[in-house]
């Protein structure tokens, strides 16, 4: 920006103006605030809510895998990681291996359910062929 004669005696005046004038900067405004530290207590927890914690931390946790299980899916792992798989291989062998063992173990145990409910209903089944012979007899 040129200089002008106007800019040049506001710059004059600017300086020679003297102190008692008393000119604030940020045109008045006087912010003051108050920080509020509202008291928080800090909770002490010792050893035994610790160990009590994890405890019911874990009791809620499914069991262990096998061994068999643990290697083929850490070995499944170290292979992603090495970079034998890539990890959307790796992620749908072990997620289509999980679902086959899984349902695996659900006929196994729906298959144990239906043998002894097949021995249930064969017991019902003579109880009533008891009864009905010791009718007629009678």
């Amino acid at each position: 920006m040129a200089r002008t004669a106007e800019s040049t005696r506001e710059d004059k005046q600017a300086e020679t103006r003297s102190p008692d004038t008393h000119e604030h900067e940020g045109a008045g405004l006087h912010l003051h605030t108050r920080t509020l530290h509202p008291p928080v207590p800090i909770p002490y927890i010792t050893r035994g809510d610790m160990r009590s914690t994890a405890r019911s931390a874990t009791s809620r946790m499914p069991g262990m895998p096998s061994g068999k299980d643990l290697v083929f899916y850490g070995g499944l792992g170290a292979m992603t990681v090495a970079g034998a798989l890539e990890w959307p291989v790796a992620l749908a062998v072990g997620g289509a291996t999980w679902l086959v063992r899984s349902r695996g173990k659900g006929r196994e145990a729906h298959a144990r359910e239906a043998h002894e409910g097949d021995g249930d209903a064969r017991a019902v089944k003579s109880d009533t062929r008891d009864r009905d012979s010791a009718k007629k007899t009678t």
